[in-house]
């Protein structure tokens, strides 16, 4: 499960890496793609290395597609495996997703349909998952702007579902709960209130782009702006009731210098401590 500490952490870019040696005190942790860390070597492993020296961090897959119906890449697999023996990451997480059809990869994670048959696929590649890198995951609930008329279980019930039955934790991003329910015309509080929070161990926030559409607004889950104001109000909620959490700001688009980055930390750390001293009395 995760160890990261209930503090706000960022989504390390090497372009940061001055800045954040300059600071006094960033942020909580650090979270990288891990796809981007295959590698033996060079200065991205030298940047990680010492970042690792001084602070906990979390690994976040974005190329398992653990929802292919056509199993799970093997090599990938010892590939994140060595990965996470390197580091000792505080938490590993993936997408409730899809990325891949045969050996053809997709630059996107794609949406599922949640159907029993669905659902023992994934608790079956969640299982897989956890004893190919001998750690339990986070699964992370996705950004939608479809839906599938098959679906017959809830999402939240489905994300409930998988880790009842493998024992992994849940990652809220509230972004993506916010993007999915506007695309759908769903009420995200409604959406909110139906999430196993108990079952989460960790939170992503992040920014959208909006395009509207003759149907209404469609958002965009891009990583390329400030977190919104309605998702900081979703979170606000979230802490208030659970207490404090990890919480990651993401931020992997048109990308702002490092202060911007820590103000938005900053925001977030603000939350925790209010929720922390509520919590305490």
């Amino acid at each position: 499960m995760s160890r990261l500490p209930a503090t706000p952490g960022v989504g390390f870019k090497p372009q940061h890496f001055a800045a954040i040696r300059q600071d006094a005190r960033p942020v909580g942790f650090f979270e990288v793609h891990a796809e981007n860390y295959l590698g033996a070597g060079g200065l991205p492993h030298a940047q990680l290395t010492a970042l690792r020296a001084d602070f906990p961090l979390s690994l976040h897959g974005v190329g398992l597609s653990i929802g292919s119906p056509h199993g799970l890449d093997r090599d990938h697999l010892a590939r994140l495996r060595a990965l996470c023996d390197r580091y000792q990451p505080d938490s590993f997480s993936e997408h409730l997703a899809w990325s891949s059809h045969g050996a053809e990869y997709l630059n996107d994670l794609l949406p599922l349909p949640y159907t029993p048959q669905t659902l023992a696929l994934i608790i079956d590649h969640v299982d897989q998952v956890q004893t190919a890198l001998a750690r339990p995951i986070l699964l992370e609930n996705p950004a939608t702007y479809l839906l599938f008329q098959q679906s017959e279980i809830p999402e939240t019930q489905f994300l409930q579902a998988i880790a009842q039955a493998t024992g992994c934790g849940l990652l809220l991003d509230v972004n993506n709960l916010y993007v999915s329910a506007v695309n759908h015309r769903r009420d995200p509080w409604a959406w909110l209130d139906a999430f196993p929070l108990d079952l989460v161990q960790e939170i992503h926030l992040g920014g959208h782009a909006a395009e509207d559409l003759p149907s209404g607004p469609l958002l965009i889950d891009d990583h390329g702006s400030a977190v919104a104001d309605p998702v900081w109000a979703l979170y606000a909620k979230v802490i208030a009731r659970q207490g404090p959490l990890p919480t990651l700001v993401e931020w992997d688009n048109d990308l702002p210098d490092w202060p911007i980055l820590a103000a938005e930390a900053a925001r977030a750390d603000a939350i925790l401590r209010h929720a922390g001293l509520a919590h305490a009395v």
